[in-house]
């Protein structure tokens, strides 16, 4: 559009339509809130930036012109968009609508999110939510440069642009295939010979990978890593198959794959808490706290 082009109002636009359905300046006038001299007025400015009249007054009515009738339906959509937009920027000014990008890892995915996403969805049906399955490093990061709103991320939290609540408090356990010898005596070092597989690299997830080396060493011994996938999934079939055993997040069990046990390796150090963390802002963002709240209630009622 050029520059010197004049700008259609929405005042304009919707006097016009009103008088367009109404077919009567006392009756349209009416509806607007407006005197019938302003109303007139409206419609003199709308039909000196269209060129030509939209209306022919009769004595008891008014009826479009054929302009009239091509701006109508453009005049109607227009409104309507203008309403729509105006409604969604009320409720995402209360917290009700807009978008909020979730980070996660394997522990809070296959055992805390899947209720919360359920609930936050029920409470916020306008709210798009999108989730990025990432290593708790790659959530700080992408915190830090605004490309996520929220993560599930490793304890401590020890960037000051950081904040969050503990939101979840997980284990390791041992994942053995059928044939795998487990002694309770033992413990962790039953698996002192075995192959070891590993959810992911250190490269993805140094923090998971050097807790398993970590927890196996405190059990007396150095782990034989024969293998890495990132997914869990995929690591409970190959524990299934016999390439080896592993450890994995206490949460892994829900996945229910046959012939796959998990066993309690009875060390603290096996512990870790995962909280949900987010970019302290000037401004609160009610969508993150509207989640927040949720993953807290789902905490809280998942802990009694």
């Amino acid at each position: 559009m050029d520059a010197s082009s004049p700008d259609l109002e929405t005042g304009e636009l919707r006097s016009f339509v009103t008088l367009a359905e109404q077919r009567h300046f006392g009756r349209a006038a009416e509806l607007l809130n407006v005197s019938q001299p302003a109303l007139s007025k409206r419609l003199q400015k709308l039909e000196e930036k269209v060129g030509g009249p939209l209306f022919l007054r009769g004595y008891r009515e008014v009826r479009l012109t054929e302009p009239g009738r091509v701006l109508l339906e453009r005049a109607k959509a227009l409104l309507r968009g203008a309403d729509q937009a105006l409604e969604a920027s009320r409720s995402a000014t209360k917290g009700e609508a807009g978008r909020i990008r979730v980070g996660f890892g394997v522990a809070s995915i296959t055992d805390l999110l899947p209720e919360v996403l359920r609930r936050f969805r029920k409470s916020h049906p306008k709210v798009q939510v999108e989730m990025r399955d990432m290593s708790s490093s790659a959530q700080r990061q992408a915190l830090q440069r605004d490309e996520i709103d929220l993560g599930f991320v490793r304890m401590p939290i020890t960037d000051p642009e950081l904040e969050g609540v503990p939101i979840l408090h997980e284990r390791l356990v041992a994942a053995l295939g059928p044939g795998m010898t487990w002694r309770d005596k033992a413990g962790l070092a039953s698996l002192a010979d075995q192959p070891i597989i590993v959810a992911c690299s250190r490269s993805i997830s140094a923090s998971y990978y050097d807790h398993v080396v970590a927890l196996c060493r405190t059990a007396g011994f150095t782990p034989r890593i024969v293998t890495e996938t990132n997914e869990l999934f995929s690591l409970l079939q190959l524990v299934r198959a016999g390439i080896g055993a592993a450890l994995v997040p206490s949460a892994a069990a829900v996945m229910r794959v046959p012939g796959v046990r998990f066993k309690e390796v009875g060390l603290p150090e096996a512990a870790w808490d995962i909280a949900l963390v987010w970019k302290k802002g000037l401004e609160p963002n009610l969508i993150v706290e509207a989640f927040a709240k949720v993953a807290r209630q789902v905490y809280a009622a998942r802990s009694r």
